[in-house]
């Protein structure tokens, strides 16, 4: 069935979610009354890589649309996608991006070539902090999943918040996540991506509205810059008009373009069937 706004051909349901752990989940203790953190896959037969995408909702909640629907347009272009179910306040700070950490690793363990992420919004926050926080694997560790990189292939931040410093962090999703820290610097320090990119971060695909009263758009600037500093590559698209988030945008003509841009930039790296 095709989608009307955007012509995107949608498939079938999706399958089951995937609980990203079998045992014990880090920092349960810190959120008992939440779902266990969990993927909804979206497989293309034939892909060769496939995207983590983690919706936005300012750590408190997650967008339906900014979830399975994307995940369908990149299924569209022959792009696998697995919808990352986390944890969100109260939370540990560290659980969003633990649980996004092993999702990638999980993904990895089903034999894609090449595993990325992305995200929106506070969702943003969480796939830029996975770019530049990663280990190459845990080779001692008793689960085979534990054993495989955590490190992006690409990440594809979306209106994301990338800093956490003032002024133009989004304070809510800082204080939601780091709740009675959030003024504690290591964290904000942390969580600020900008001052986290090294030469060996992931190439990414950026984009935002210069017309975002929500998240400013100076995020997506800073990172930008960060990432030109360190001669990372990125593709950065700045709309003219929109809102926040605004997921596939198909209302809007200008914006509503990322998709066949983000697809583009991924099918040229070799991610498609």
């Amino acid at each position: 069935m095709a989608d009307q706004q955007t012509g995107f051909i949608w498939p079938p349901r999706p399958l089951p979610p995937i609980p990203l752990w079998e045992g014990a989940v880090p920092y349960a203790a810190h959120s008992p009354d939440q779902a266990p953190p969990s993927v909804a896959p979206f497989p293309k037969d034939g892909a060769r890589g496939a995207v983590v995408v983690i919706p936005g909702g300012g750590y408190y909640m997650k967008a339906d649309h900014e979830g399975a629907p994307i995940a369908r347009m990149l299924n569209s272009a022959g792009i696998a996608a697995y919808v990352l179910d986390y944890r969100v306040h109260p939370c540990h700070p560290m659980a969003p991006l633990s649980d996004a950490q092993r999702a990638i690793r999980l993904v990895r363990s089903l034999g894609y070539e090449k595993v990325g992420v992305l995200g929106f919004s506070a969702g943003g926050n969480i796939c830029c902090s996975a770019a530049v926080h990663y280990d190459p694997g845990k080779p001692n560790d008793p689960d085979p999943v534990e054993r495989l990189s955590c490190r992006p292939d690409a990440f594809i931040p979306c209106y994301p918040v990338v800093t956490f410093r003032e002024p133009y962090t989004h304070l809510s999703s800082r204080q939601g996540l780091l709740r009675e820290d959030w003024e504690k610097e290591e964290w904000v320090r942390y969580f600020s991506a900008e001052e986290n990119v090294t030469q060996d971060t992931p190439p990414a695909f950026i984009w935002h509205t210069a017309a975002d009263e929500t998240v400013p758009v100076q995020n997506s600037l800073l990172l930008a810059k960060a990432l030109s500093d360190h001669q990372v590559p990125f593709e950065m698209h700045i709309y003219p008009f929109g809102g926040h988030g605004m997921g596939l945008a198909g209302e809007c003509p200008s914006a509503g373009q990322w998709g066949g841009a983000l697809c583009r930039w991924l099918l040229e790296m070799g991610w498609g069937a």
